[in-house]
C-alpha cells in the first residue's frame, strides 16, 4: 500500500496586531475562507488523513480546525513543535518518524517549498507549486512500506490546488 502525504501551507493569517508573537498569529478573513475550500475539496476528492501534523503556531491550528469539519470521520491532530518555520531537512526527519499511512502536515514557508520540490521526482505543473502560497495543498504519493524508508525525490504528486482555483 502506497503512503500518502497531504503537504499543506498554513491558510492567510493576519498581522493585524503587532504586539503577537509570530507563533500566535491568527487566521484573517480570506484564510478562514481558504481553509473551509480546501477541506472541502479534500474530501470531495478522497483524500483523508489518518494523523494531522502541525507546527504548534496557531494559524496551523485554525488551518486544520477549519478544514476537519468537512471529514467524514475524526482525525487524530498532533502538534509538533519541530514544524514551526522548519527547513525541509527537519520537514523530511519528522516524517520519517510517522507510521500512518496517510499524513497531512500543515506547516510553514519557506521550508514547505523546499521540501515539496525535494520530495518530489517532478514539480506538478501548476505555477504555484514552486512558491507554495497560502494553503496551497499537494497529494504526493510514495512507493514505500514505511515513512522511515522515505528518500529525497520518490514523491509522485497526483493532484495539487490552491484557494484561488477553488474560490469565486
Amino acid at each position: 500500500m502506497p503512503l500518502t502525504l497531504i503537504l499543506t501551507r498554513h491558510a492567510k493569517s493576519s498581522w493585524g496586531d503587532p504586539t503577537l508573537d509570530d507563533i500566535d498569529r491568527t487566521l484573517n478573513d480570506r484564510g478562514r475562507r481558504s481553509a473551509d475550500a480546501i477541506g472541502a475539496w479534500l474530501t470531495k476528492n478522497g483524500h483523508h488523513p489518518d494523523l494531522v501534523l502541525v507546527s504548534g503556531a496557531r494559524r496551523t491550528v485554525e488551518t486544520w480546525s477549519r478544514m476537519a469539519h468537512h471529514f467524514p470521520t475524526t482525525c487524530e491532530m498532533a502538534s509538533n513543535p519541530a514544524l514551526y518555520l522548519a527547513s525541509a531537512q527537519t520537514i523530511f526527519g519528522v516524517l520519517r518518524t510517522q507510521s500512518a499511512p496517510s499524513l497531512m502536515v500543515i506547516c510553514h514557508n519557506p521550508g514547505i517549498a523546499d521540501f515539496a520540490k525535494r520530495i518530489t521526482s517532478a514539480p506538478h505543473p501548476h505555477p504555484r507549486f514552486h512558491d507554495y502560497p497560502t494553503c496551497a495543498t499537494a497529494i504526493i504519493t510514495f512507493d514505500a512500506p514505511d515513512w522511515s524508508e522515505l528518500d529525497w525525490a520518490t514523491g509522485q504528486v497526483t493532484d495539487f490546488t490552491v484557494p484561488r482555483d477553488l474560490l469565486p
